[in-house]
């Protein structure tokens, strides 16, 4: 099972069974961390887990071993309300539903982009590459 599948598997919802809103979340996750991405591609994000006193977290999703989880409220700290409100916007998710659904993805979708168990020198790609590699068979 690809990363798409089982990050839609994640996202499961019979009151948000639309592709499209599931489809613009994964966008909304990938643009975390794409180099290009709105909080300066996956060192940016390691750096507001570290800032919010959880870069333990983000570093075991990174690194080699099993992944700490993150709840939908230090996910929120880590991001702050008014990201939370613009990915809701964007997908017509509530920004509880957002940070709940985005602590389930997050942690897989870092652990597949840095499977040396780093973060590769250039970063894991511009949100072009990122969408193409993750939604390559939806074109």
């Amino acid at each position: 099972m690809g990363l798409l599948d089982r990050a839609f598997d994640m996202l499961e919802d019979n009151h948000f069974p639309l592709l499209d809103s599931r489809t613009r979340l994964l966008q909304a996750a990938l643009s975390l961390v794409a180099n290009n991405g709105q909080a300066g591609g996956l060192h940016g994000l390691v750096e507001r887990f570290q800032e919010a006193g959880l870069g333990n977290v983000i570093q075991s999703w990174i690194a080699d071993g099993p992944n700490i989880e993150v709840s939908a409220g230090e996910l929120q700290q880590v991001l702050g309300e008014g990201h939370l409100q613009q990915i809701a916007e964007e997908t017509g998710y509530a920004e509880p539903d957002v940070a709940r659904r985005l602590s389930a993805m997050l942690p897989d979708l870092v652990d597949q982009l840095t499977p040396e168990g780093r973060i590769p020198r250039g970063g894991v790609g511009n949100m072009s590459a990122l969408l193409d590699h993750f939604m390559g068979g939806f074109h």
